[in-house]
């Protein structure tokens, strides 16, 4: 059916562009250096989320690898515990998130103190009792620091057997404990209040508040948005969320857009972004995260840039296309390989399990394929120097 006139036509390539300006991979260092660039970085993504895979770094140090060249591990460990900017908590999936956005996951937080929370109901009132006397009186913990729980049987396959892990978490989702710092996937526990310098939790944001948040949020994430993409995983806000768009795009702050390739699926971008003229430098390389959020969602990026990525770490390895964990590989704005990587660091080297050309990458000849894969390679050994150190 096509697009109402009164939407922006707007092509995927223009949709690409945004997208890139807004996630800050069309520059070189946007953010700078060291544990101010990444309290920097996080702002404008919302968000940066958490995996425990560490095939190749892990996830969130390798997205913020991916926007501050000069990024060391240390920066987030101060970030998170010294300069206390950003804060771990539940985004669609555990991230770190700007410590100026607390008071937007405060409702979720007395929610969770007030119903529970699913994943943790076997958790019983004296193991919780025991975890906050212990950060109460001793002060930040690990739950290693834990050694008289009493084990038992796992209820589902990722739990754990320690009564006082559950708690600690259970705590987490609450609000009562935060993550202060990490060691790997090592998380230390503190009260939230007293980690932060807090006499209490800031005020929770209103549901308006809530909905308006999420759809700024995304404005500055992603360029041009949709309400599948500003409520990844949240369904439940897409009323709110949408009750917003509709006063905006009244008031001549928001454009609908029609997005080619989108087909009926709304898109609503701002006026000054679909003004901006974007120019995409084709020597920029980025090896991506596949939990990049350029990646993450899969629909998007198949609909904007033509890729559809595949997570096959849970795939048989005989239905496998791209490898166990393939990382796509963005030059200047195209997405044009899947590189499945391993880092051995036993033996300090990174190990190329398969090179998947897709894309532009795909239909590339001669001269222009070389090209290509000299750029990716001359990444890939800066790439690896980021694996290995530091």
């Amino acid at each position: 059916m096509p697009a109402p006139s009164s939407h922006h036509q707007l092509s995927a390539t223009a949709a690409r562009r945004l997208w890139l300006r807004a996630q800050r991979l069309d520059a070189e260092a946007p953010f700078g250096a060291g544990p101010a660039a990444v309290a920097a970085a996080v702002a404008p993504l919302g968000y940066v989320p958490i995996d425990t895979i560490n095939v190749i770094e892990r996830c969130h140090h390798h997205i913020l690898f991916s926007r501050i060249p000069a990024y060391r591990r240390a920066d987030l460990r101060q970030a998170q515990s010294a300069d206390k900017t950003v804060f771990e908590y539940w985004t669609h999936a555990l991230s770190y998130v700007p410590v100026q956005d607390f008071r937007y996951f405060v409702p979720a937080m007395r929610r969770y103190r007030r119903e529970g929370h699913g994943w943790f109901k076997t958790v019983k009132p004296e193991d919780t009792r025991k975890v906050m006397r212990l950060v109460r009186q001793g002060g930040a913990l690990t739950i290693r620091d834990i050694d008289d729980d009493v084990l038992r049987e796992k209820d589902h396959a990722w739990a754990s057997r320690k009564p006082s892990k559950r708690a600690l978490q259970l705590g987490f989702y609450e609000g009562v404990l935060t993550v202060s710092g990490r060691d790997g996937m090592l998380k230390t526990y503190d009260l939230t209040t007293r980690h932060f310098g807090w006499e209490r939790l800031p005020k929770g944001a209103s549901e308006r508040e809530i909905a308006t948040y999420l759809l700024d949020r995304g404005l500055r994430a992603q360029g041009v948005v949709s309400l599948d993409s500003l409520c990844h995983l949240n369904a439940a806000r897409k009323s709110d969320v949408r009750r917003v768009i509709d006063g905006r795009v009244r008031r001549g702050e928001l454009v609908p857009v029609a997005l080619e390739g989108a087909g009926r699926q709304e898109h609503w971008a701002t006026p000054g972004a679909l003004a901006e003229v974007i120019e995409i430098s084709p020597e920029r390389v980025h090896i991506l995260s596949p939990f990049d959020p350029l990646i993450i969602q899969r629909k998007r990026t198949q609909a904007i840039f033509g890729y559809d990525h595949r997570f096959e770490a849970y795939v048989p390895k005989d239905r496998r296309l791209f490898g166990y964990f393939a990382l796509p590989v963005l030059v200047g704005e195209e997405i044009v390989a899947a590189l499945d990587l391993k880092t051995d660091r036993q033996n300090g080297r990174l190990l190329m399990q398969q090179w998947s050309w897709v894309g532009a990458g795909k239909s590339a000849r001669g001269a222009g394929r070389k090209d290509l894969k000299r750029r990716i390679e001359d990444e890939l050994h800066r790439f690896q120097k980021f694996q290995l150190g530091d």
